[in-house]
């Protein structure tokens, strides 16, 4: 019997935060490269390349969004919920291909430093504190229970800590006039993304792989099933998620006096739901622990 709580409505709130936060950012990008360009300051352009790949990661990870919402049909009878691991997957690497462009253009810098406007980068940088953490704010109630809008709200709270480093090198270079200040800060930059970004890519990865989402311990889920009346013996359970907000589970009951009725299947489903955070279950019920073929399984 397969029970499916539909635990993922939250993530329809999310659709105006979204367009909120990208058209928000789209502006800023276009300002941060005006004036880095017209500053010469590496420090700012890269904060406007980075900005530029969180609009992207935005519409990703919206885009992911928007799939997860879709019925299932018959050629994807789960849905398209896994387009919100994948959304989460591709933001890290969009990430990771931009620390290493920022560190190329930082190194190449210290060997030809430039003298920056420190002012101009200060009031652009400042502004880009407001914004990142106005669109990191939007997300913030749902970064601890999807994986997809927490890339959003890492994203963007990374930002606004990067944009007050560069506000910061700006007042350094006007105190001290040291042009190697510039990619110096580039450099801290990277550093914090990639720091941000690690967790995001090793979960998004390890989801995609079907891995057991980090929040379920599979031995309590485990002894919950066998501690269950009348169970016998439990096997071929497998915890996977369905996307960055639901997760399934599928398992094996072996039970002394028979098929338990669907009253007890409903109960073990909620609870699977309420102590564990799963959503869809589905439970075979065996009479003889040797009979079924998948038995010597996990």
């Amino acid at each position: 019997m397969t029970v499916h709580n539909h635990s993922h409505s939250h993530a329809a709130n999310y659709g105006r935060a979204f367009a909120i936060g990208i058209a928000l950012n789209v502006l800023f990008v276009i300002v941060e490269a005006i004036f880095g360009w017209q500053a010469d300051s590496l420090a700012l352009l890269s904060d406007a390349g980075h900005n530029l790949s969180d609009v992207l990661g935005l519409l990703v990870a919206y885009g992911g969004l928007y799939l997860a919402r879709l019925r299932p049909n018959q050629k994807h009878t789960y849905g398209l919920g896994r387009a919100t691991i994948l959304a989460a997957l591709f933001n890290a690497m969009i990430l990771l291909i931009a620390v290493g462009g920022i560190v190329w253009e930082a190194v190449g810098r210290f060997s030809h430093p430039v003298p920056i406007q420190g002012g101009v980068v200060m009031l652009v940088a400042a502004i880009g504190v407001v914004i990142n953490g106005i669109t990191a704010w939007l997300f913030m109630s749902g970064n601890k229970t999807d994986l997809n809008l927490r890339g959003a709200f890492l994203h963007m709270a990374a930002d606004a800590l990067v944009s007050l480093g560069v506000v910061i090198a700006g007042a350094m270079f006007i105190w001290t006039g040291w042009s190697w200040l510039d990619p110096a800060i580039s450099l801290v930059i990277a550093v914090v993304i990639l720091w941000s970004t690690w967790d995001l890519l090793r979960q998004s990865v390890h989801l995609s792989l079907d891995g057991v989402p980090v929040s379920i311990q599979l031995d309590k889920v485990k002894n919950y099933l066998t501690a269950q009346p009348n169970v016998i013996e439990i096997h071929d359970l497998h915890v996977w998620a369905m996307s960055t907000s639901e997760i399934a589970l599928t398992a094996h009951l072996v039970m002394r006096d028979g098929h338990p009725g669907n009253e007890f299947l409903c109960r073990v489903a909620e609870e699977l739901h309420d102590n564990f955070t799963i959503g869809h279950v589905t439970i075979q019920i065996e009479l003889d622990k040797h009979h079924c073929s998948l038995s010597g399984h996990t």
